[in-house]
């Protein structure tokens, strides 16, 4: 899979451009605040349909700009595809591939990229919110079926929360029609994300092992706080009984206290929580494993290898994580790379370099 070109129209700061790529390191540079992560953000928007950055549309805007376009063209297991939104300050946006319109659920899994950012070093250290967001994406982007169930979970779960706030102090609240279509899909999203948290798990060892140079297992735990102790939930008759089991708690709280949406990972090396007790270093290596790992699995799922964008990460990395980076992706991913010092890269071959300054590109080639 690899991303040919790229056009933005009153995107951010750039206000009409076209940006033919090479097939393998695209390094954007320059100073900061310049729009390097722009062009990152355009393109994951073209993934998903919405950024990373910011959960309003109208950040993406150019000031004073009513509306906004973003046009990928791309190969997918040999086929050229072509992806292009239109996003308004006031409503929805239009998607189209291949200029047939379609929803934000249908471009999911269209074009695969996986994103790194400097706030993916704190998954480990950050909220489960953060690490159930990661999991689900990477499941999303491999099995439509995942996300459409996802977001009616997501749907469900909320009108149960609005019930609970209506009946507040009422003797009997009617449940039974939420709680069976929320048990059924609990049942589908816990059994899926175990499914491929196996898969994970085998990948995600391998990639710390050639990190740590042999030294250092790694494997990711999945947790609950409700049902009996070292055992997961994962049944509809289960999910059923104990969302009965826990009304009264949800009545006094008024939100739904079981279900996947309180579910976690736990990363370990060996016995060792590496939330409680790893260091600095050894999370940034689970977290660069998690990575690689995640390009390994969506290889496995879809055949072909995704997109990698690194937003601003080499400089959060040692000299020793930069190189095994580099290493692995070079000659082998199309990646997408934002950075003021392309130091890392002048001996590198097949590298594109470009230059963003004040809304304008300028794109030059390295060694071939």
């Amino acid at each position: 899979m690899r991303i040919d070109s790229l056009q933005l129209f009153q995107f951010r700061n750039y206000k009409d451009i076209t940006i033919k790529f090479n097939p393998e390191i695209i390094v954007l540079h320059g100073d900061n605040g310049v729009g390097k992560t722009n062009i990152l953000e355009s393109i994951y928007v073209g993934t998903i349909g919405k950024s990373h950055r910011t959960n309003d549309t109208a950040d993406m805007l150019m000031f004073n700009a009513d509306e906004s376009g973003i046009v990928i063209n791309f190969e997918k297991r040999e086929t050229a595809q072509k992806v292009n939104l239109k996003l308004y300050r006031k409503g929805s946006k239009d998607i189209r591939l291949n200029d047939t319109k379609i929803s934000q659920k249908e471009l999911i899994g269209t074009l695969n990229t996986v994103i790194f950012c400097p706030e993916d070093l704190q998954l480990i250290k950050g909220n489960p919110s953060g690490r159930r967001r990661f999991l689900d994406m990477e499941i999303s982007q491999t099995s439509a079926t995942y996300y459409h169930q996802l977001l009616q979970y997501n749907r469900l779960l909320q009108q149960r929360n609005t019930l609970l706030k209506e009946y507040r102090g009422k003797q009997s609240i009617p449940l039974e029609e939420w709680d069976l279509q929320l048990a059924d899909m609990a049942a589908f999203i816990v059994k899926k994300r175990l499914e491929s948290l196996k898969k994970i798990n085998l990948l995600i060892d391998l990639m710390n092992r050639k990190l740590t140079a042999g030294q250092e297992n790694l494997t990711i735990g999945y947790e609950q706080n409700y049902g009996d102790e070292n055992t997961i939930v994962y049944t509809r008759d289960e999910f059923y009984q104990l969302l009965q089991e826990a009304l009264p708690q949800d009545r006094h709280r008024l939100t739904t206290s079981v279900g996947p949406h309180r579910d976690d990972l736990r990363f370990f090396s060996g016995a060792m929580d590496l939330k409680k007790y790893g260091s600095q270093g050894q999370q940034r290596t689970a977290v660069l494993s998690l990575k690689l790992s995640e390009l390994e699995f969506i290889k496995s799922e879809v055949g072909e290898y995704p997109v990698l964008l690194l937003d601003d990460v080499l400089s959060e990395l040692d000299e020793l994580r930069r190189s095994n980076l580099l290493h692995f992706i070079h000659k082998r991913i199309q990646t997408f790379i934002t950075t003021t010092d392309i130091h890392d890269f002048k001996d590198m071959d097949h590298v594109q370099f470009i230059k963003c300054k004040g809304g304008t590109i300028n794109a030059t080639n390295g060694k071939s």
